[in-house]
Protein backbone atom coordinates (compact mmCIF):
# COMPACT_ATOMS: atom_id res chain seq x y z
CA UNK A 1 0.00 0.00 0.00
CA UNK A 2 0.73 3.52 -0.69
CA UNK A 3 0.39 6.31 1.84
CA UNK A 4 0.77 10.05 2.19
CA UNK A 5 1.53 11.89 5.13
CA UNK A 6 -0.11 14.97 5.61
CA UNK A 7 0.57 17.91 8.10
CA UNK A 8 -2.21 20.30 8.46
CA UNK A 9 -0.82 23.20 9.84
CA UNK A 10 -3.40 26.24 9.84
CA UNK A 11 -2.26 29.92 11.24
CA UNK A 12 -5.62 30.96 12.50
CA UNK A 13 -5.98 28.99 15.29
CA UNK A 14 -8.56 30.88 17.51
CA UNK A 15 -6.89 30.09 20.65
CA UNK A 16 -3.60 29.77 19.50
CA UNK A 17 -2.81 32.21 16.61
CA UNK A 18 0.32 31.33 14.66
CA UNK A 19 0.78 27.80 17.10
CA UNK A 20 2.73 26.04 13.71
CA UNK A 21 5.78 28.23 14.07
CA UNK A 22 5.34 28.70 18.02
CA UNK A 23 9.32 27.36 19.15
CA UNK A 24 9.38 24.57 21.16
CA UNK A 25 13.17 24.71 22.96
CA UNK A 26 13.80 26.64 19.79
CA UNK A 27 12.51 24.57 16.93
CA UNK A 28 9.22 25.46 15.09
CA UNK A 29 6.53 23.00 16.10
CA UNK A 30 6.12 22.27 12.36
CA UNK A 31 9.36 21.06 11.86
CA UNK A 32 9.38 18.80 14.88
CA UNK A 33 6.32 17.22 13.37
CA UNK A 34 7.81 17.11 9.95
CA UNK A 35 10.62 15.06 11.79
CA UNK A 36 8.36 12.18 12.37
CA UNK A 37 6.69 12.23 8.94
CA UNK A 38 10.30 11.84 7.53
CA UNK A 39 11.67 9.08 9.97
CA UNK A 40 8.33 7.12 9.04
CA UNK A 41 8.68 7.80 5.33
CA UNK A 42 12.47 6.94 5.44
CA UNK A 43 11.95 3.27 6.67
CA UNK A 44 8.74 2.56 4.21
CA UNK A 45 9.67 2.77 0.67
CA UNK A 46 5.81 3.81 -0.27
CA UNK A 47 4.94 6.30 2.20
CA UNK A 48 5.93 10.40 1.55
CA UNK A 49 5.09 13.12 3.53
CA UNK A 50 3.77 16.53 2.77
CA UNK A 51 2.98 20.02 4.76
CA UNK A 52 -0.63 21.40 4.15
CA UNK A 53 -0.47 25.43 5.06
CA UNK A 54 -2.89 27.79 4.71
CA UNK A 55 -0.52 30.50 5.06
CA UNK A 56 2.13 32.08 3.82
CA UNK A 57 4.42 32.71 6.58
CA UNK A 58 4.59 28.98 7.09
CA UNK A 59 4.83 28.07 3.77
CA UNK A 60 8.50 30.17 4.00
CA UNK A 61 9.49 28.70 6.93
CA UNK A 62 8.59 25.47 6.00
CA UNK A 63 10.84 25.88 2.33
CA UNK A 64 13.51 27.90 4.77
CA UNK A 65 13.92 24.31 6.33
CA UNK A 66 13.86 22.32 3.59
CA UNK A 67 10.65 20.70 4.26
CA UNK A 68 8.49 19.64 1.86
CA UNK A 69 5.01 21.42 1.88
CA UNK A 70 1.88 22.60 -0.35
CA UNK A 71 -0.75 25.93 0.25
CA UNK A 72 -4.19 24.78 0.52
CA UNK A 73 -7.43 26.62 0.95
CA UNK A 74 -7.96 28.90 3.56
CA UNK A 75 -11.53 28.40 3.90
CA UNK A 76 -11.17 24.21 4.52
CA UNK A 77 -12.64 23.85 7.81
CA UNK A 78 -10.69 21.02 9.22
CA UNK A 79 -7.73 18.98 9.27
CA UNK A 80 -9.11 15.93 7.27
CA UNK A 81 -10.22 18.32 4.46
CA UNK A 82 -6.75 19.91 4.58
CA UNK A 83 -5.11 16.70 3.91
CA UNK A 84 -7.50 15.50 1.14
CA UNK A 85 -6.48 19.00 -0.41
CA UNK A 86 -2.98 18.35 -0.20
CA UNK A 87 -3.13 14.79 -1.86
CA UNK A 88 -5.19 16.50 -4.40
CA UNK A 89 -3.03 19.13 -4.91
CA UNK A 90 0.25 17.00 -5.76
CA UNK A 91 -1.68 14.43 -7.82
CA UNK A 92 -1.22 12.09 -5.67
CA UNK A 93 -3.48 8.84 -5.37
CA UNK A 94 -2.07 7.01 -2.44
CA UNK A 95 -3.64 4.34 -1.03
CA UNK A 96 -4.02 6.09 2.38
CA UNK A 97 -3.54 9.27 3.50
CA UNK A 98 -2.53 9.84 7.14
CA UNK A 99 -3.88 13.16 9.09
CA UNK A 100 -1.00 13.98 11.80
CA UNK A 101 -2.03 16.64 13.05
CA UNK A 102 0.74 20.01 13.45
CA UNK A 103 0.11 20.35 17.13
CA UNK A 104 1.04 16.78 17.68
CA UNK A 105 4.77 17.17 17.55
CA UNK A 106 5.64 14.43 20.41
CA UNK A 107 4.03 11.76 18.32
CA UNK A 108 6.48 9.00 18.54
CA UNK A 109 6.96 7.87 14.55
CA UNK A 110 6.07 4.07 15.65
CA UNK A 111 2.55 5.61 16.35
CA UNK A 112 2.02 6.07 12.30
CA UNK A 113 4.11 3.06 11.65
CA UNK A 114 1.00 1.84 13.44
CA UNK A 115 -2.03 3.15 11.97
CA UNK A 116 -0.59 2.41 8.71
CA UNK A 117 -0.32 -1.17 9.71
CA UNK A 118 -3.55 -1.89 11.48
CA UNK A 119 -5.57 -0.81 8.00
CA UNK A 120 -3.36 -3.30 6.30
CA UNK A 121 -4.15 -5.71 8.59
CA UNK A 122 -8.02 -4.91 8.75
CA UNK A 123 -10.21 -4.63 5.53
CA UNK A 124 -13.18 -3.66 7.41
CA UNK A 125 -11.92 -0.46 8.96
CA UNK A 126 -12.24 3.16 6.89
CA UNK A 127 -9.73 4.58 9.35
CA UNK A 128 -7.12 3.63 12.44
CA UNK A 129 -6.02 5.71 15.14
CA UNK A 130 -3.96 4.97 18.42
CA UNK A 131 -5.42 5.14 21.51
CA UNK A 132 -2.60 4.86 24.62
CA UNK A 133 -3.79 2.61 27.86
CA UNK A 134 -3.32 5.39 30.82
CA UNK A 135 -1.43 3.93 34.07
CA UNK A 136 -3.44 5.34 37.36
CA UNK A 137 -0.58 8.36 37.78
CA UNK A 138 -0.83 9.05 34.36
CA UNK A 139 -5.21 9.39 34.44
CA UNK A 140 -4.03 11.54 38.16
CA UNK A 141 -1.74 13.62 35.63
CA UNK A 142 -4.85 13.54 32.68
CA UNK A 143 -7.44 14.66 35.53
CA UNK A 144 -4.97 17.75 36.75
CA UNK A 145 -4.49 18.94 33.65
CA UNK A 146 -7.98 19.58 32.92
CA UNK A 147 -8.65 21.36 35.90
CA UNK A 148 -6.75 23.94 34.10
CA UNK A 149 -7.45 23.18 29.97
CA UNK A 150 -10.38 21.66 29.99
CA UNK A 151 -10.93 20.85 26.11
CA UNK A 152 -7.02 19.24 26.08
CA UNK A 153 -6.64 15.61 26.09
CA UNK A 154 -9.50 12.99 24.27
CA UNK A 155 -10.61 9.60 26.26
CA UNK A 156 -11.83 6.64 24.33
CA UNK A 157 -14.00 4.04 23.88
CA UNK A 158 -13.13 0.98 21.87
CA UNK A 159 -15.13 -2.54 21.30
CA UNK A 160 -13.74 -5.94 22.32
CA UNK A 161 -13.27 -6.27 18.07
CA UNK A 162 -10.40 -3.10 18.49
CA UNK A 163 -13.40 -0.81 16.68
CA UNK A 164 -14.03 2.51 17.98
CA UNK A 165 -17.46 3.30 20.15
CA UNK A 166 -17.21 6.80 20.94
CA UNK A 167 -14.76 9.84 21.87
CA UNK A 168 -14.97 12.24 24.35
CA UNK A 169 -13.36 15.30 25.68
CA UNK A 170 -14.54 14.15 29.46
CA UNK A 171 -13.00 11.39 31.13
CA UNK A 172 -14.36 8.01 29.79
CA UNK A 173 -15.43 5.65 31.27
CA UNK A 174 -16.91 6.77 34.32
CA UNK A 175 -15.06 4.19 37.36
CA UNK A 176 -17.08 2.69 40.14
CA UNK A 177 -15.02 1.36 43.11
CA UNK A 178 -12.16 3.11 41.55
CA UNK A 179 -10.00 2.69 44.89
CA UNK A 180 -10.85 -1.06 44.90
CA UNK A 181 -9.19 -1.12 41.04
CA UNK A 182 -6.68 0.63 42.09
CA UNK A 183 -5.24 -1.92 44.23
CA UNK A 184 -6.24 -5.09 41.41
CA UNK A 185 -5.64 -3.47 38.29
CA UNK A 186 -2.03 -2.25 36.81
CA UNK A 187 -3.35 -0.19 34.50
CA UNK A 188 -6.85 2.06 34.85
CA UNK A 189 -9.31 1.56 32.16
CA UNK A 190 -9.18 4.96 30.41
CA UNK A 191 -7.35 5.31 26.76
CA UNK A 192 -6.38 8.24 25.90
CA UNK A 193 -7.04 9.06 21.77
CA UNK A 194 -3.85 10.57 20.33
CA UNK A 195 -4.38 12.62 17.65
CA UNK A 196 -3.43 10.81 14.62
CA UNK A 197 -5.67 9.38 11.83
CA UNK A 198 -5.09 7.08 8.93
CA UNK A 199 -7.80 6.91 5.95
CA UNK A 200 -8.64 4.79 2.65
CA UNK A 201 -8.45 7.57 0.49
CA UNK A 202 -12.19 6.46 -0.29
CA UNK A 203 -13.24 7.15 3.25
CA UNK A 204 -11.55 10.61 3.26
CA UNK A 205 -13.07 11.17 0.22
CA UNK A 206 -16.87 10.17 2.00
CA UNK A 207 -15.66 12.17 5.23
CA UNK A 208 -15.19 15.26 3.87
CA UNK A 209 -18.43 15.30 2.15
CA UNK A 210 -20.15 15.26 5.34
CA UNK A 211 -21.67 18.02 7.11
CA UNK A 212 -20.48 18.45 10.89
CA UNK A 213 -22.33 15.73 12.65
CA UNK A 214 -24.33 16.82 16.01
CA UNK A 215 -21.97 15.48 18.28
CA UNK A 216 -18.98 16.36 16.35
CA UNK A 217 -20.14 20.00 17.00
CA UNK A 218 -20.73 19.79 20.54
CA UNK A 219 -17.66 17.78 21.08
CA UNK A 220 -15.54 19.93 18.80
CA UNK A 221 -14.39 16.45 17.54
CA UNK A 222 -14.43 16.00 13.88
CA UNK A 223 -13.92 11.75 14.25
CA UNK A 224 -17.48 11.85 16.01
CA UNK A 225 -18.72 12.50 12.27
CA UNK A 226 -17.39 9.46 10.85
CA UNK A 227 -18.98 7.16 13.81
CA UNK A 228 -22.09 9.04 13.49
CA UNK A 229 -22.12 8.12 9.81
CA UNK A 230 -21.44 4.18 10.31
CA UNK A 231 -17.42 4.86 8.98
CA UNK A 232 -15.48 2.31 11.46
CA UNK A 233 -12.44 2.77 12.64
CA UNK A 234 -9.73 0.58 14.07
CA UNK A 235 -8.03 1.95 17.49
CA UNK A 236 -4.63 0.67 17.82
CA UNK A 237 -3.17 -0.13 21.07
CA UNK A 238 0.35 2.11 21.83
CA UNK A 239 2.38 2.19 24.40
CA UNK A 240 3.07 5.20 26.42
CA UNK A 241 5.98 7.60 26.33
CA UNK A 242 7.13 10.03 29.27
CA UNK A 243 5.52 12.90 27.33
CA UNK A 244 2.28 14.12 26.90
CA UNK A 245 0.54 12.57 23.80
CA UNK A 246 -2.77 15.33 23.80
CA UNK A 247 -2.39 18.02 21.17
CA UNK A 248 -0.86 21.51 22.11
CA UNK A 249 -4.09 23.36 21.90
CA UNK A 250 -3.09 26.09 24.28
CA UNK A 251 0.31 28.16 25.12
CA UNK A 252 -0.41 26.82 28.54
CA UNK A 253 -0.10 23.44 27.09
CA UNK A 254 3.27 24.68 25.28
CA UNK A 255 4.39 25.40 28.61
CA UNK A 256 3.90 22.22 29.85
CA UNK A 257 5.18 20.38 27.15
CA UNK A 258 8.72 22.63 27.48
CA UNK A 259 8.59 21.79 31.19
CA UNK A 260 8.12 17.81 30.46
CA UNK A 261 11.46 18.27 27.77
CA UNK A 262 13.00 19.84 30.78
CA UNK A 263 12.58 17.23 33.22
CA UNK A 264 13.56 14.56 31.08
CA UNK A 265 16.40 16.75 29.46
CA UNK A 266 14.99 16.03 26.20
CA UNK A 267 15.09 18.54 23.24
Amino acid sequence: MSALIVIPARYGSTRFPGKPLALIDGVPMVERTATIAQDVASQHANVSYVIATDDSRIEAACQARGLNVVMTDPALPSGSDRALAAAEALGAHPDIIVNLQGDAPLTPPAYVTAVLQALQDDPTADMATPVVPLSWDALDRLRENKQTTPFSGTTAIMSETGHAIWFSKNILPAIRKEEARRKSDATSPVLQHVGLYAYRRAALQRFTQLPPSPYEQIEGLEQLRALEDGLRIACVRVAPTPLSQSGIDTPEDLARIEAELAVLGRR
